[in-house]
């Protein structure tokens, strides 16, 4: 049998199946990392009239909160979170401009960027593609950032989270600038503010004035869900 009759009926039987086992089916696919397969799933989904916001919730976050948990519980690797991310993307890719058409409201807003002086991104970047697949939209405003920055930044696009990586001993204590500033501008408790990065921890986050330290991408998401659900709740 060809390789063509196989794709076709691998097709087919994507979309033979009933929902449920769909949606599996785009989170496993997800998990491996298999673009097109989340996109042609994605597609189903949309052509049997689901709510963008519900392809998204139930199968694209559905998919990313596995490779989260598994990431921190270190059974998957840096390697396939972002093979993980990248087929979310191809899903995301179809999704924003449909959930953008219905205002459908996201999980929360945040402003990411590595601090001034430092220009270490990988672990950033981890945390952007991790939040995106929590719901979350994300403007990453890269390395190297500035006070003035970060608050042009916070203008601009008023999120729900500030969120400073370093990887530099060095440069840990500019995200005290940062805060300090906030403080001084009197907006510090207009914003969450998480911070991460491999020298930092919990004792450091407290004493820089942040509302949590993020130890990794994938707790980064859920201490990010908690406090805006703390936020709203209040």
């Amino acid at each position: 049998m060809s390789d063509n009759n196989d794709f076709d009926e691998d097709d087919i039987a994507l979309n033979l199946l009933p929902d449920d086992e769909l949606v599996e089916r785009i989170q496993d696919d997800l998990y491996d990392g298999f673009k097109d397969e989340v996109i042609e799933g994605t597609e189903i989904l949309l052509e049997r009239k689901w709510e963008p916001a519900d392809v998204l919730s139930k199968a694209l976050v559905g998919g990313m909160s596995i490779v989260g948990v598994d990431f921190r519980d270190g059974i998957l690797f840096v390697p396939e979170v972002l093979s993980a991310a990248n087929a979310m993307k191809g899903g995301m890719a179809i999704l924003r401009p449909l959930l953008s058409a219905t205002n459908a409201p996201s999980t929360g807003k945040m402003v990411i960027g590595t601090v001034k002086g430092d220009i270490h991104d990988i672990g950033k970047n981890l945390v952007k593609m991790m939040m995106e697949g929590g719901g979350f939209e994300v403007i990453d405003l890269g390395i190297n950032q500035s006070v003035e920055e970060f608050f042009a930044a916070i203008e601009e696009h008023k999120p729900d989270i500030l969120g400073m990586s370093a990887l530099l001993t060095t440069t840990m204590p500019y995200m005290k600038v940062v805060i300090d500033e906030m403080v001084a501008k009197g907006i510090r408790e207009d914003y969450i503010v998480l911070v991460g990065g491999a020298p930092l921890n919990e004792e450091f986050g407290k004493a820089v004035g942040a509302d949590a330290y993020c130890r990794d991408a994938a707790t980064t998401v859920e201490i990010a869900k908690d406090l805006i659900a703390l936020r709203k709740a209040s």
